[in-house]
């Protein structure tokens, strides 16, 4: 009995220093800010949301945590993980956190979007991204962090840490609903025009790149893409319930926010 908790035990101690490794590498990456004015946390609202004791909300830009369930929806995997992660990491900074506003300061919900440091400087998406509490995203024009914050995501994801456990990526066929999610495949036909630059995949999936947005990729480099494999995360869109699906387009969308979205696979 002593033996098999022992063991337990040290199983434990174990994963705890791995993923203590993870962060202090994912934590090099991303440079620690201690000249930030510090705020009050009142409420941690889910994996990438907290509510500040002056009533703001902030969305922590470079991370979409896995969604808590609502309405009757189950919890996504690891989402109440994610969110008590970040409850302990701010509890840890005494409740308190610096802010480092995005370019674009507000989302369409009208949070606000900025990055959060606990009381060392060190930032609060790298360590859960780090941890794989969450998914790297990157949304134009909010991308200072942006390649510190894919490493600590890689590192996770080759430790098969947290949502690593299990395989992310759908192929043709496994979209069942809009929402976040991560699709391979190989790209059938690159188009670009007034609507932006777009990517056909396989089983009826497109990538589309915004006209205003052309500017964040080589676009030179897309149009080279047919018959490669790649990897793209976003928030599809259903086009068909939206009743905007015309004849010959591909039902599920994909719009890419940042090229740090799109990974061509070897």
């Amino acid at each position: 009995m002593h033996l098999s908790v022992n063991l337990k035990k040290a199983s434990l101690v174990g994963a705890f220093f791995v993923s203590l490794l993870c962060v202090d590498l994912a934590q090099a990456f991303c440079p620690q800010r201690t000249d930030l004015a510090q705020v009050v946390v009142r409420q941690v609202v889910d994996g990438d949301t907290v509510r500040l004791a002056d009533g703001r909300s902030i969305r922590l830009i470079g991370i979409n945590a896995p969604e808590l369930g609502r309405k009757g929806r189950s919890d996504e995997p690891f989402a109440v993980q994610s969110k008590r992660r970040l409850e302990a990491l701010v509890d840890a900074s005494d409740g308190r956190v610096g802010l480092l506003y995005g370019e674009q300061r507000k989302d369409r919900y009208g949070r606000t979007l900025a990055h959060l440091y606990d009381r060392q400087g060190r930032n609060l998406e790298a360590q859960l991204l780090g941890e794989g509490l969450g998914f790297m995203v990157a949304v134009a024009p909010n991308s200072a962090l942006v390649n510190c914050q894919v490493e600590a995501e890689r590192q996770a994801r080759r430790q098969r840490l947290g949502v690593w456990r299990t395989e992310q990526v759908k192929t043709a066929g496994q979209i069942k609903s809009g929402g976040f999610a991560m699709l391979g495949g190989r790209v059938t036909g690159v188009q670009r025009n007034r609507g932006g630059l777009w990517l056909d995949l396989d089983g009826g999936r497109v990538l589309r790149v915004a006209p205003e947005l052309l500017g964040e990729f080589d676009v030179r480099a897309l149009q080279r893409l047919e018959g490669r494999r790649v990897e793209a995360r976003g928030w599809v869109i259903d086009r068909q319930s939206r009743g905007g699906l015309k004849s010959g387009q591909a039902r599920w969308m994909l719009p890419l926010t940042h090229s740090a979205m799109l990974e061509v696979l070897p």
